[in-house]
């Protein structure tokens, strides 16, 4: 554990060693960053439109084999389980 802090504390130094003087913010301000979009679409004519199918419920595929189903269940099983044991392992370095 302590050498992860470590190790965090010395990449961290690294990197702030590394930066500039300027002050990021300034980069983006509005009038550095609205105003050349504002001319990339100044001879835009058309309006934004709604489209009628962003909300609608996803359709059901027929053609599916059930081998591609079945391939499809194991795959999202094994991120589960990936996904438990990162957080087992997680939990287990918090208590450490």
């Amino acid at each position: 554990m302590n050498f992860r802090i470590a190790l965090t504390a010395a990449a961290t130094l690294a990197l702030a060693a590394c930066g500039s003087t300027e002050d990021a913010s300034t980069e983006a301000e509005a009038d550095t960053v609205e105003m050349p979009a504002d001319e990339a679409l100044s001879d835009v004519e058309a309006m934004p439109v709604e489209d009628p199918q962003a909300n609608a419920e996803p359709v059901a595929r027929e053609d599916m084999s059930p081998s591609e189903q079945a391939q499809i269940q194991e795959a999202g099983d094994k991120a589960a389980d990936t996904a438990a044991a990162a957080m087992d392992a997680m939990s287990e370095d918090a208590g450490n």
